[in-house]
C-alpha cells in the first residue's frame, strides 16, 4: 500500500495589524494566595484582551500584538499541573510571531514568567519579581515598569489596591507614549470553590473615559462597598441581623449617598427593632427617589420585613 502523502504544515497565524500596547501587572498575595491582574492603555476595551485569571489556577498579561490564546492555554496548561514558566515557555516556542508578544504569567505557587519580543515597541521591558511581574511596551519612557515594580512592593493593602498603585505608578512616569483610554482589574481567590462566580472578587473594566485609572479606582471603591453589601444579605438569608448591620454600615461608610445601600440599611435596622435609627436613612431614599417607598411595601411578602400594617405605615411616614 503507498504511503500516504504529510498534510501541509498550517500557514502561521499572521501577525495582528493593530497591537495592544500596554502596561500591566500580575500579582499573587503569598498571604491570601490570590491572584490578579491590572492593566491600562490607550487602546478601547483593553480588558477584553490582556487580563485573564482563574481561582486556585494562575493569572496572564498577553499584550503588544496581543494573541489572545496565551490567556486561555496560559490557564489551561497551568490548571493541568505546570508552572507558569514551563507554560509560557511552551506556548513561546507554538508561536512564530512571539518576537512582537508580550506575555507574563504567575500561577498558583507564586512562580511567574515573562517575556518581552526584541520587536515589541519601544520603550518596552519587564520586571520579574516575587509574587509579581510588571511589563510595559511602546511606553513614553524606560522608567515605567521599574516604577511599577517599586510601588507594587512599597504600597500597603491587599492586592487590589498594590495593583492599582503599580498602574499608577507607571502613568505618573508618562505611560502610553499615545495617551490613555482604557482599564481593567481582575482580582479571583486563592482557591477555587466550585463557584467561579463567587471566585471573583474583582471584575471591573472602564472601557472607554478620559482618565480610565481615576475612574478604575472609583469603581474598586464600589466594589468593595458591594462586596461588604453582599455580605449583609448572605447575613440577611441566616437571618443574622447584626452582621448584617454591621457589613451595610461599612458598604455606605465607603459609598456615601448610595441610596441603595442607605435602604437596606435601614431594613437591616427595622429588622433588628432600630425603627427610630432606621426613619431617617429610609426618608434619605425617599428623597432620592419616591419609588423607594413602593418598594419598602413589597418586602414583607418576601418575608424582608414583618406582615405589619402599623409598622409599614410609620416606616413610610403614613402614620397617623
Amino acid at each position: 500500500m503507498p504511503a500516504l502523502a504529510a498534510e501541509p504544515a498550517p500557514a502561521p497565524a499572521p501577525v495582528p495589524k493593530r497591537p495592544v500596547h500596554t502596561y500591566s501587572i500580575v500579582a499573587r498575595d503569598p498571604e491570601t494566595g490570590e491572584l490578579g491582574v491590572a492593566v491600562q492603555s490607550h487602546w478601547f476595551s483593553v480588558g477584553a484582551a490582556v487580563p485573564w485569571a482563574e481561582a486556585g489556577v494562575g493569572a496572564v498579561a498577553t499584550q503588544s500584538f496581543v494573541d489572545p490564546s496565551y490567556g486561555k492555554l496560559g490557564l489551561d496548561l497551568m490548571r493541568a499541573g505546570r508552572g507558569a514558566p514551563e507554560s509560557l515557555a511552551g506556548l513561546l516556542a507554538a508561536d512564530s510571531a512571539s518576537q512582537v508578544r508580550q506575555v507574563a504569567m504567575i500561577d498558583a505557587k507564586g512562580r511567574v514568567a515573562a517575556h518581552t519580543g526584541d520587536k515589541c515597541i519601544a520603550a518596552a521591558g519587564h520586571i520579574v519579581g516575587e509574587n509579581f511581574s510588571v511589563q510595559a511596551n511602546m511606553m513614553e519612557k524606560d522608567t515605567v515598569w521599574p516604577a511599577m515594580a517599586k510601588a507594587f512592593r512599597e504600597t500597603k493593602g491587599d492586592l487590589a489596591e498594590r495593583m492599582l498603585a503599580a498602574l499608577e505608578a507607571a502613568e505618573a512616569q508618562g505611560g502610553d507614549i499615545r495617551g490613555r483610554q482604557s482599564a481593567a482589574l481582575i482580582m479571583v481567590s486563592g482557591k477555587p470553590s466550585g463557584r467561579p462566580w463567587a471566585d471573583r472578587k474583582f471584575d471591573l473594566r472602564v472601557d472607554d473615559h478620559p482618565v480610565p485609572l481615576k475612574e478604575l479606582r472609583r469603581l474598586v471603591t464600589l466594589q468593595r462597598a458591594y462586596n461588604l453589601m453582599n455580605e449583609g444579605d448572605l447575613a440577611i438569608e441566616h437571618n443574622d441581623t447584626e452582621a448584617a448591620l454591621k457589613a451595610y454600615s461599612a458598604a455606605e461608610a465607603l459609598a456615601p449617598g448610595n441610596a441603595e445601600m442607605v435602604f437596606w440599611h435601614a431594613v437591616s435596622l427595622v429588622n433588628a427593632g432600630k425603627v427610630d435609627e432606621a426613619l431617617p436613612l429610609l426618608q434619605k431614599t425617599y428623597k432620592a427617589d419616591a419609588r423607594w417607598k413602593e418598594l419598602l411595601k413589597r418586602l414583607p411578602k418576601s418575608g424582608l420585613l414583618p406582615e405589619d400594617p402599623k409598622l409599614m405605615n410609620r416606616l413610610l411616614g403614613t402614620s397617623r
